[in-house]
Formats: structure tokens, C-alpha cells, sequence
């Protein structure tokens, strides 16, 4: 577990703040921690989480109403109880005003339930999108600007039975929430388009041998029409390369992080199977969107080679919400006051632009926004990206059903759903 304090990371940044010396003698300064994972497999998609959160105070010019803003930075390893303890360090002893994170699923539910011990301390998620999160008895501290992975991936399952007509899969899937919940969007529109779910294989997290797994699939499309995999990070690069070296020839559908920049700028056997393969979430890198195409011209102005190609979902996750924060603390002037009243007031009522569109939020302080169906795609200059079929508005918690409809589908889980041959 690491903490940084920094003020930002760009000298840019740091003029900014420099120039607001003189306010900070009249005005607190607002403090926000940056809670994401830097160890383990999920640490490429951590650090690009931050850049968002550095991106978005930039953005502001370092201070909100003249209160200068200080930003630090906590790590976590993708694990609820790391994730916890850092979170504990930022808020009960560096004091931190806001919390922005954590990134992985499991994480996200543990700091939420955490956040209502701590009823002085504000709350935005960072790019976690585990199910329960928001819907399982809500933080009314924690707020999540970012959409959840069944959103991600509900649009997906119908598409691929009826636009690609397949009728029978398997799903390769990391072993926690996270991955239970694009499993669990996923299978509600594609088991209920007639598409049926032969097996489901899965690992643990940060699992460098898929030998054993991969002896298991079939070997080319014939038994199934294809594979639905869902991993991120290192685990999806990992699994592909190796699926890729013992000659596997099954097409395949990806989880939303399997398609994330941090693996399409990968190198090596598994770039050979990404171009082609279908995808759906928050975050489409050649939409023409000009919110997007703000966000990205933003992003690489900002950070040059030292960033990816295009800013990954977690950067853009972690700035809608720390924007959401910054947005919010405009509207009420930095106003703290009465464990942070009307800044929570604000934050529930926020609607804004974020670079995907239009985000709000319902009554669990979850986001309802738009949703890409994607291919990817090798560009010109040899790199890979998204490109969007199709993009399909204000997609909400619910999937479309009335919330009591929803809740009997039950929680995500290795069994939860189904839809056998």
C-alpha cells in the first residue's frame, strides 16, 4: 500500500496552485484522496484511474470558489481488505474531504458500506461497477457517476444472438463480483433473445497459468458459436496470449475490460486475436461524440507519451466522477459545513456532460447514461480501438425493468443467472 500527497502531478498544474497561495490564506484548502489499484494485475487500469482524477482538478485550475485543492493518492491491490485500509489511512489520518475510488468491483462494495461510518467524508466511486454497490442498502454519502458493469453489458447479449446469431456460448470470467455482474447484463438479454450458456469456467484474480482451463474449451467454433470472455488487465492479456499459443479458434466476445486500452496496447500473441471482437460499455475510443473528442484532445494535451493512445474507461470513469465532486463543490461554493449537507444535496441532483454523454443519477445515487456496442478495430497506424456499431441511450440500474421486477432476479453469482442448453 502506497499514499502520495501531491498537489498535481504536471507543472502546469502546479503554476495554478501556486497562484492560489494568496486565497488559501482566507479559504481551507479541500482535500481529495485518489484511492486505485497500483499493485497486481489491475495496475495499469489504477494508475490511468488517477490520471483521470488529475485530469479533472487540472481542469478546474487547482482550486474550486477560491479553495485550493490538494490531491493524494492511496493503492490498493484489488482486494476489499486493501483496499479498506487505505482507504481508512486517507480519511482518519491524512483527513481527506473527498474519497474518489476504488477501481475493482469487490473493492468498491466494502468502501461503500465503509463510507456510512464515516458520515463527514463524501464519497464518488472511482471505476469499481460491482452490482451491489448501490443497489444493496445504498451509502447515502456514496455517490456512483460511472455506470455499473451490467449496464456495460446488457446492450451486448441481445446483439450477439440476434445480430450475430449465436445461439450457444461458454464464458471464461475472472472468480468475483465484478465479472459476476457483466456475466449477470450480459445473459439477461442474451439468454432471453434464446440464446443459451453451454459452460462457465472460472479463475482467480491474478492467475498467470491458464493451461488447465483452456484444455477444457473447445478448440474452433462447431460445438458453440463462441466465447465470452471476461477478464481485465494482465489476467485478459495472460489468457489471450495463451489461448493464442495453444492454437484456439474460438470467436470470441469480450467483457468490457478485455477490450479496455490497458490490454489493446498490449504486445505480443494476444494483440493477434483482439481485432474483431465485440464488446460493450461507457467508453468508445473512435466516437465522434465531442464531449469525447474534448475529453481525449484533453487528456493527451495533458499527459503526451506518458498516457495511452486513448484515455481507458478507468480514466474516464475516475474523471466523470471526480468532475461530479468539482461540479458540485462549485454549486455550493466549497461549502463543508454540517457533515457535508449541501454538497451531498448537489451531488444528487447533478446532472452533467460527462465525455460519454449525459449522466444523472437515480435514487441509490447510481448513473443512468449511454452505453457503446463496439468493434475492435487496427487503424491506419497499426494501433487498435473501438470503434461503435451502435450506442444506446440512458440505460439505467434497472436494465429497463421496473426496480421490483429487477430485484427478483436476485444478485449475480457463479450460478446467478442461467440459461442452460
Amino acid at each position: 500500500m502506497t499514499i502520495q500527497r501531491m498537489t498535481l502531478g504536471a507543472t502546469a498544474a502546479i503554476v495554478a496552485l501556486m497562484g492560489s497561495t494568496a486565497l488559501a490564506q482566507d479559504a481551507e484548502t479541500i482535500t481529495i484522496g485518489g484511492l486505485a489499484t497500483l499493485e497486481g494485475p489491475f495496475a495499469g487500469p489504477g494508475e490511468d484511474g488517477l490520471r483521470g482524477v488529475e485530469l479533472a482538478i487540472h481542469e478546474f485550475g487547482g482550486e474550486i470558489a477560491g479553495h485550493p485543492i490538494e490531491f493524494i493518492s492511496a493503492s490498493s491491490d484489488g482486494n476489499p481488505d486493501v483496499a479498506l485500509e487505505s482507504a481508512r489511512r486517507l480519511v482518519e489520518q491524512d483527513g481527506v474531504d473527498i474519497l474518489v475510488g476504488p477501481l475493482s468491483g469487490s473493492e468498491g462494495i466494502r468502501i461503500a458500506q465503509y463510507a456510512k461510518e464515516q458520515p463527514g467524508t463524501t464519497f464518488l466511486n472511482g471505476g469499481s461497477a460491482a452490482i451491489e454497490t448501490t443497489l444493496v442498502d445504498p451509502a447515502e454519502n456514496f455517490f456512483r457517476f460511472n455506470t455499473e458493469g451490467a449496464q456495460w453489458t446488457a446492450p451486448l447479449g441481445k446483439y450477439v444472438a440476434e445480430e450475430r446469431g449465436w445461439d450457444n456460448i461458454i464464458i471464461v470470467s475472472e472468480d468475483y463480483s465484478f465479472p459476476y455482474a457483466q456475466i449477470f447484463g450480459f445473459m439477461a438479454t442474451y439468454c432471453e433473445a434464446g440464446g443459451t450458456v453451454e459452460e462457465k469456467y472460472f479463475t482467480p484474480v491474478g492467475n498467470n497459468d491458464y493451461s488447465s482451463v483452456i484444455a477444457q474449451l473447445p478448440i474452433e467454433a462447431g460445438e458453440v458459436d463462441g466465447m465470452y470472455v471476461v477478464l481485465g488487465g494482465s489476467d485478459a492479456v495472460n489468457f489471450l496470449s495463451q489461448y493464442a499459443q495453444m492454437g484456439g479458434q474460438l470467436p470470441i466476445v469480450g467483457g468490457t475490460n478485455v477490450t479496455d486500452q490497458t490490454v489493446l496496447t498490449t504486445q505480443g500473441p494476444a494483440r493477434e486475436l483482439l481485432p474483431g471482437i465485440l464488446s460493450s460499455g461507457p467508453v468508445s475510443d473512435n466516437a465522434d461524440l465531442e464531449a469525447w473528442q474534448e475529453f481525449v484532445t484533453l487528456y493527451q494535451d495533458y499527459y503526451g507519451d506518458e498516457g495511452l493512445p486513448s484515455p481507458s474507461l478507468f480514466a474516464s470513469n475516475y474523471y466523470t466522477n471526480t468532475k461530479a465532486a468539482l461540479l458540485a463543490l462549485q454549486e455550493v461554493e466549497g461549502d463543508l459545513s454540517g457533515d457535508h449537507e449541501a454538497f451531498n444535496e448537489a451531488l444528487s441532483n447533478l446532472e452533467f456532460t460527462s465525455p460519454t454523454g449525459t449522466v444523472s443519477l437515480n435514487e441509490n445515487r447510481q448513473a443512468t447514461a449511454a452505453i457503446y456496442i463496439n468493434e475492435v478495430v487496427q487503424q491506419d497506424d497499426g494501433s487498435l480501438a473501438l470503434e461503435p456499431l451502435e450506442r444506446i441511450e440512458d440505460v439505467d440500474q434497472y436494465l429497463g425493468l421496473e426496480r421490483e421486477a429487477y430485484m427478483d432476479l436476485g444478485l449475480p453469482s457463479r450460478e446467478n443467472p442461467s440459461c442452460p442448453s
